[in-house]
C-alpha cells in the first residue's frame, strides 16, 4: 500500500464519524430521512476494575456480543485499568419498513419506530436483545403484538420440562408465579407467533447473546420503557441481515456481523454474500434514485476487506467519490 492510499485510507475512516445525529437517550435518537440510513454515534469510556467489560455494556444500553466484538483486546471480566472501551452506539437502519418494531436476529438488536408526534421530529429507538440458541432458533417474518402483560406468569411447556430433566436440573413448576425467579421478568409483549414473546429477564447478563428457546430478552429497565410505549396491535418484522448497507448523502456503509451459525456460511461464502448484496444495493439505489451518486462512487478495496475480516458490527465508510 503506497503512502497516498494510506492517506485516502485514514480520511475515510475519518468520515465515518462526521455524523452526529442530535439524541435524547443511549436508546432513542432522531429518525434520520428516507434517504439516509444510518444514525447514532461511536463513543468511547475508561475501564476501571471495579467494572466488568459487561457491565459497562448495561451502563451504556449495549449487549454482551456487541460489545464484545467492537472490544476484542479488551478483557471481559478484569479489564485493564483505564482500558479504551468502544462504545458501539452507530447504526444502520436495517433494509425493512420504518414502522413498529424490527428485529435484526444476527445483529441481536431491536429497532423501534414509534408513530409521530405531531410537532415532534420522529424517532427511532433502538435496544439490544438475546435470542433463541441454535437448536431453538428465534423466527423470522411477520407478526404484530397482540398482547401485553405485567408481571406475567410463565407455563414452561413440555419440551423445556424435558430438558431440564436430561440436563440433571431440578423438574420445573407448572406454572411459574410473578417474581424473581419467573424468566420473563416482569414485563412481556406476546407475538401472534405462538410461544413466542418480547419479554424481560432474571438474568441481564445475558442480553445480548444467543441464549433463549427463540423468545427475545432485553434489559429489565429497557422493556419497561418499551412496554410502556408499544400499544397492541404494533406490527413486528423480524428479519436475518448481518450484512446491512447504508447511505449517509453519498457516502456509502457497510455494517457486518457475524452470520448465524445455523446458517452454515464459510468465510469464503459470507465475503461472496458481501460483494453480492453491495452489488444488489447499488442496483437498487440506481433504480430508486436519479441522481448520479453510483456512477460518482468506487468502492475501496481495502477498507471493505478488512470490515470483511473484522465483522465488529461498526458501520464502516466503504466508497469514496470520483468528483475529486
Amino acid at each position: 500500500m503506497n503512502q497516498k492510499q494510506k492517506i485516502d485510507i485514514c480520511s475515510l475512516l475519518l468520515l465515518t464519524l462526521l455524523y452526529v445525529p442530535t439524541y435524547s437517550s443511549a436508546s432513542s435518537w432522531i429518525l434520520p430521512p428516507e434517504d439516509v440510513d444510518i444514525f447514532g454515534q461511536i463513543q468511547t469510556t475508561t475501564a476501571n476494575r471495579e467494572e466488568t467489560l459487561l457491565d459497562i455494556a448495561r451502563r451504556y444500553d449495549i449487549g454482551q456480543d456487541e460489545m464484545m466484538l467492537a472490544n476484542p483486546n479488551v478483557n471481559r471480566w478484569l479489564p485493564e485499568e483505564g482500558a479504551e472501551v468502544v462504545l458501539p452506539l452507530r447504526f444502520i437502519i436495517p433494509q425493512a419498513e420504518r414502522t413498529g418494531l424490527v428485529i435484526n436476529v444476527p445483529e441481536m438488536r431491536l429497532y423501534y419506530f414509534p408513530k409521530p408526534v405531531k410537532n415532534q421530529k420522529p424517532e427511532v429507538i433502538t435496544y439490544p436483545v438475546s435470542i433463541g440458541r441454535m437448536d431453538w432458533n428465534t423466527p423470522l417474518g411477520r407478526t404484530s403484538i397482540v398482547r401485553k402483560q405485567k408481571d406475567p406468569t410463565w407455563t414452561p411447556p413440555l419440551s423445556l420440562k424435558k430438558e431440564a430433566i436430561a440436563e440433571g436440573k431440578p423438574p420445573l413448576q407448572d406454572v411459574v408465579l410473578p417474581g424473581p425467579d419467573n424468566p420473563l421478568g416482569r414485563y412481556a409483549l406476546y407475538l401472534g407467533l405462538s410461544g413466542y414473546l418480547i419479554h424481560s429477564t432474571n438474568k441481564p447478563f445475558g442480553v445480548g447473546m444467543r441464549v433463549t428457546h427463540g423468545c427475545m430478552r432485553l434489559y429489565p429497565e429497557d422493556i419497561e420503557k418499551l412496554f410502556n410505549l408499544v400499544p397492541t396491535g404494533t406490527p413486528v418484522q423480524i428479519v436475518n441481515q448481518p450484512i446491512k448497507l447504508g447511505w449517509q448523502e453519498n457516502l456509502l456503509f457497510i455494517e457486518l456481523h457475524p452470520p448465524l451459525e445455523e446458517d452454515d456460511t464459510t468465510s469464503s461464502d459470507y465475503e461472496q454474500k458481501v460483494h453480492d448484496a453491495i452489488s444488489g444495493f447499488l442496483e437498487k439505489t440506481a433504480r430508486d434514485s436519479s441522481e448520479n451518486i453510483i456512477k460518482n462512487t468506487r468502492i475501496n478495496p481495502e477498507i471493505l476487506n478488512l470490515a470483511i475480516q473484522t465483522r465488529n458490527g461498526i458501520p464502516t465508510l466503504i466508497s469514496e467519490s470520483l468528483e475529486n
